[in-house]
């Protein structure tokens, strides 16, 4: 069983927090199934956007666990501004998570996949 995505949301900020980083919640989308994209950004200012992975990542086994994949790396937070709001006018119900990670690595918080 999958568990929400509020859920899901509310695991990831506590486990960062915990960890000495910042977690913040920038936008709110549907609460039991809402897609969640997360803004990761470098102490040098610089974004990575992780957006939910294609069906085909997932192969035959669908895990437990949610599987991203890198959108953009390293770019300015203009651009992943623009792509989250192309994402926002096709779905509404995304959820918008920004995470300066701490002592934790991002692929040890998350399931990182390449499409």
């Amino acid at each position: 069983m999958r568990v929400t995505s509020e859920f899901w949301v509310t695991a990831l900020m506590r486990r960062v927090l915990s960890s000495g980083g910042f977690a913040a919640l920038e936008r709110r989308g549907a609460r039991d199934a809402g897609a969640v994209f997360l803004r990761i950004r470098n102490r040098g200012g610089a974004e990575t956007l992780l957006a939910p992975a294609p069906q085909v990542a997932y192969g035959e086994e669908r895990p437990g666990d949610r599987l991203f994949s890198i959108v953009l790396e390293d770019t300015d937070s203009e651009d992943v501004g623009h792509r989250l709001e192309r994402e926002i006018r096709f779905d509404s119900d995304v959820w918008i998570v920004e995470l300066e990670p701490g002592n934790i690595p991002v692929d040890k918080l998350l399931s990182i996949t390449t499409p």
